[in-house]
């Protein structure tokens, strides 16, 4: 089969858990679609399968993320669908993935939602991890075997969440700062998801941002950051209400 593994991921996570299940189902080797920056169009049909991979922001898939997923289309496409959030809980973001790439044209027939570091504060630090690679595995080898290799069929598929789906899909509002150690290389703008950085590499547009952190963790100078109180109240608060391991979910 040919296996595209297909992913919005700011920070790297729900990258890590597309390419760990796409791996399982082709060892040998498969694509990979990277919607991040920008909308790549994708055309797939009934031999190709995709894994779907996309963040939870606030209980939902990101806003840009579902805009982009509509240039994507499938015709009687399998496909695995999952999501990488933060320890707290997915809500209703599994369920709305769920009902995008259908009504893109894919058949889904396995769902998993995946914990992984949190952008805010210190939870999760390292997942999704080996542990959970093989995991993902596992759950990808219980799939294939429960369905006797017939990847073609519709499922029902158990997966919590309502409709209409609650809140929005969008980051909590943290702006990130830039500091004078800011040498201009422009990693950060070439980088942001939503081009929220302005071209002096310093203004960051509050009203596009998505408090993704993409461009703290990828300044090579260290000159992003939200290094105040405010942030660093919430942060900590948020690290020691989540610090409860909470364990990786699969539904086939």
């Amino acid at each position: 089969m040919n296996v595209t593994a297909l992913y919005f991921s700011p920070t790297g996570g729900s990258k890590r858990s597309a390419l760990s299940l796409a791996a399982a189902l082709a060892p040998e080797g498969f694509a990979e679609l990277d919607i991040t920056c920008g909308a790549v169009a994708g055309d797939f049909g009934p031999g190709d399968v995709v894994v779907f991979s996309v963040p939870c922001y606030n209980g939902r898939v990101p806003g840009v993320a579902a805009g982009r997923l509509e240039q994507v289309h499938g015709h009687r496409t399998p496909c695995i669908i999952s999501i990488t959030y933060g320890n707290r809980d997915y809500d209703d973001s599994l369920l709305e993935l769920q009902d995008i790439v259908q009504r893109q044209g894919f058949i889904v027939q396995g769902a998993a939602a995946l914990v992984g570091q949190r952008t805010f504060g210190e939870i999760q630090v390292g997942r999704p991890d080996a542990g959970d690679a093989a995991e993902n595995r596992r759950f990808v080898q219980q799939l294939l075997a429960a369905r006797q290799g017939d990847l073609a069929s519709p499922v029902a598929l158990a997966i919590k969440g309502q409709r209409p789906y609650r809140g929005e899909g969008r980051g909590v509002g943290f702006v990130p700062l830039t500091s004078e150690a800011c040498t201009d290389c422009g990693l950060c703008a070439s980088l942001c998801p939503v081009q929220a950085i302005a071209a002096d590499h310093r203004s960051i547009d509050g009203t596009r941002c998505l408090s993704c952190f993409r461009c703290i963790r990828s300044c090579p100078a260290g000159a992003k950051h939200m290094d105040v109180e405010s942030y660093l109240d919430f942060a900590r608060d948020f690290s020691r209400h989540l610090k409860a391991r909470r364990e990786n979910e699969y539904i086939f």
